[in-house]
């Protein structure tokens, strides 16, 4: 299925831009409409359904107007297409190097069973990349699937990455916290929790990029869970970035940086200092430091599946590896790891 739409009398008509959460009803912002859509360029929606999951491949093509949204970062107002319930979820991401010293980042969403995309953005300034999203969030279930009908909201799917690669080797992953009200600066411009990963994946060729980007934006949680994020770059550095608690009179952001080739989070805080080896208060952090430890963090594509099939729930709702130098991502669907899907991202390095 291709779609061709304009970008900029489609998103006149006020289409909801979700920036919020994988745990609760998202935020929605209204890009700015524009006067005339004279000369405005064509978005291409290139979409394909690869299971019965269902998973789909989307191929976007165009601009999502990301830059404009950066300019002001609209304060976000609670909106849903779907009730969605609260409840207890996980997630586990990884960095860690393959035998060839190619750094791969490893990521298990935790949450309920909803229909998945795969989303390639080549954006008109910045960098290609793919990002795994969780469509209910743009109103879809398996009850409701993507029809003529409804397809025009795919067209807010690059504000959702739940994580990601680009084709500079930069990859991002997120797991939920506990509750805090992040530092905020008045004269900076704020962004959603997921817009966050959509700045690093178009704008950040290396985590030194990425935390600098980082320092001139706030983030906003609310409508969804407190986020951490693990960054990493094809140089082998990684990192976990923190927000502190304004109510605790913490510093705006904690970065803990890599100190061995591989690097493990989950959902407890590493403030003020993360735990010593496998020594946590989360089983899935400890045996994903364990198996690590035990290689020296050396794993091939295939194995860092294997680790995350052993780290996995019953509510995993996808995994997914990337290769941050050859572009290559895998993805297992609801702890079928007798079925991975593979796919290329070209990479620009």
């Amino acid at each position: 299925m291709k779609i061709h739409l304009k970008t900029l009398a489609v998103f006149a008509l006020g289409l909801g831009l979700f920036l919020s959460s994988c745990a609760s009803p998202p935020n929605t912002i209204v890009l700015p409409t524009a006067a005339s859509t004279a000369g405005s360029p064509e978005i291409t929606l290139d979409l394909e359904k690869v299971d019965d999951h269902p998973l789909y491949v989307l191929r976007y093509t165009g601009d999502y107007r990301f830059d404009e949204y950066l300019q002001t970062g609209r304060r976000p107002n609670l909106q849903s297409f779907l009730p969605v319930a609260h409840g207890r979820w996980g997630c586990t991401v990884f960095a860690t190097l393959n035998p060839a010293g190619e750094q791969l980042l490893g990521r298990n969403f935790d949450w309920e069973d909803h229909p998945t995309l795969l989303l390639f953005t080549a954006p008109l300034n910045g960098y290609r990349s793919v990002s795994m999203v969780d469509i209910s969030y743009l109103g879809f279930s398996k009850t409701t699937p993507i029809t003529d009908q409804n397809r025009s909201q795919l067209l807010t799917a690059p504000y959702l990455p739940f994580d990601g690669m680009n084709e500079k080797g930069l990859a991002v992953g997120m797991m939920a916290l506990s509750d805090i009200q992040p530092v905020s600066d008045p004269n900076k411009v704020t962004l959603g929790s997921l817009a966050i990963i959509r700045l690093l994946l178009d704008k950040a060729a290396t985590l030194e990029e990425a935390l600098a980007l980082l320092e001139q934006y706030n983030v906003d949680f609310s409508g969804g869970p407190v986020v951490h994020y693990m960054i990493a770059d094809a140089s082998g550095h990684s990192a976990v970035v923190e927000y502190g608690d304004a109510r605790r009179e913490q510093p705006a952001r904690y970065v803990f940086s890599n100190e061995q080739p591989w690097q493990v989070s989950t959902n407890f805080e590493f403030a003020p200092q993360p735990p010593t080896g496998a020594d946590s208060v989360c089983w899935r952090y400890n045996l994903a430091y364990e198996t690590l430890s035990e290689v020296d963090g050396k794993l091939t594509q295939p194995e860092a599946m294997s680790l995350l099939k052993k780290v996995s729930q019953p509510s995993t709702l996808w995994s997914v590896t990337y290769n941050l130098h050859s572009g290559q991502i895998e993805i297992s669907l609801r702890q079928n790891y007798d079925q991975v899907y593979r796919f290329q991202l070209e990479m620009e390095q």
